[in-house]
């Protein structure tokens, strides 16, 4: 079966990673490609990397121009995403790469990004570790999915697994991103200005004030064990073998918070730098009282040991950001630093690919029952 795919947001940084991934999938044809301002121009305008594509040309994002399709991404900035949700009502698979559907909290949505709050949707973050078991089970079959944020995904798949085990306090997490600019979208601003950045590094969102922390300490909630903080508000993933037309949206199967993330405690200080995309997150916790270096190695090494694009290099190596360019893979390095009685975890992503876009076509493959590696490398272009 061939699925017709729209991509909202398609003249963006993130609507055209999502289609560049999109068109070596050979279970999907792209029909549809959306845009605000850019609407009536030829998509290779926007995207000239899209050689493939070059016979599209960018629509008005209306839900009638959406509406028809098997799936339908949206690659907007948060508060447009939930506009046309309720329209896309006989979509049989919705894919949000906003932030309008990744928080079960009305008052953490409240706090850091305001505007009307939008029901949370199946998170997009197959690895990650929810209450015992693993996100991935919450996707299959799903009709409704947030992709994630790509500092939160990046942190959140750092430290879920000492969470989960039992090994760290998240009661005190330190991290620390050198972030490249498209993470922040493409539209113009005086701070990612090629001139503002090259040459410099700029911390930003400083003291708390990030969007994606309430995302990061959502997602650690749901990493412990289902007698703390168990995943889910609502009826969970929906049953079948893939998205069916008429069968209305299936919400309700993300990370839960609650009260959950009351004790998660987070300093979270980004820095862009010079390199056009890419995260590099440098993490740590406190060991918890009695756990030995071997069980806080086998913590990561059990959560990510049978997983394609999640990876926990040897003992004594770090990853690069050059290292998953263009790949859909997070590279984990893990020490154990007894001096200061922390575990430190430098995690490497591109934001783009496993911070995003990646993340959004892997869980639609795992939704429609397809490979779940399908259209999605694990290699690297650097240097």
């Amino acid at each position: 079966m061939t699925y017709s795919v729209a991509v909202s947001g398609a003249s963006g940084y993130a609507g055209g990673e999502i289609l560049r991934l999109l068109a070596a999938h050979p279970d999907v044809e792209i029909r549809t490609v959306t845009a605000h301002s850019n609407a009536g121009q030829p998509l290779v305008a926007h995207q000239p990397h899209l050689r493939s594509l070059a016979h599209l040309t960018l629509q008005d994002t209306t839900p009638e121009v959406l509406a028809g399709h098997d799936i339908v991404f949206l690659a907007l900035p948060h508060g447009q995403s939930g506009q046309y949700t309720d329209a896309l009502g006989d979509t049989p698979l919705v894919i949000d790469a906003g932030a309008d559907h990744r928080l079960t909290s009305s008052a953490e949505w409240d706090a850091f990004y305001g505007g009307s709050f939008h029901e949370p949707w199946t998170y997009g973050v197959p690895e990650l570790l929810v209450g015992g078991g693993k996100q991935r089970d919450a996707l299959r079959s799903a009709t409704r999915i947030a992709a994630p944020g790509c500092n939160a995904s990046t942190v959140s798949l750092s430290l879920a697994p000492g969470v989960a085990a039992g090994v760290i306090d998240p009661g005190d997490i330190v991290s620390v991103l050198a972030v490249g600019p498209s993470g922040a979208g493409k539209s113009l601003k005086t701070n990612l200005l090629a001139s503002e950045i090259l040459g410099s590094a700029n911390p930003y969102a400083v003291g708390g004030t990030h969007r994606h922390i309430p995302e990061i300490r959502q997602a650690l909630a749901a990493a412990r064990p289902s007698t703390d903080s168990g995943p889910s508000t609502g009826s969970g993933p929906s049953t079948g073998s893939g998205p069916s037309t008429g069968s209305g949206p299936s919400t309700g199967s993300g990370p839960s918070t609650g009260s959950g993330t009351q004790d998660i405690r987070i300093s979270f200080t980004p820095v862009l730098v010079p390199m056009s995309r890419g995260i590099l997150a440098t993490s740590t916790a406190p060991i918890v009282e009695g756990v030995s270096d071997a069980e806080i190695r086998q913590a990561w090494e059990s959560a990510y040991g049978d997983e394609t694009f999640v990876q926990l290099l040897p003992e004594g190596s770090f990853p690069r950001t050059a290292d998953v360019l263009g790949a859909n893979t997070a590279l984990i390095g893990l020490a154990i630093d007894r001096a200061a009685n922390r575990v430190t975890v430098v995690t490497a992503v591109d934001n783009l690919v496993k911070g995003t876009a990646g993340a959004a076509v892997q869980s639609m493959n795992i939704a429609l029952g397809l490979p779940e590696t399908r259209a999605l490398s694990v290699n690297g272009v650097a240097p």
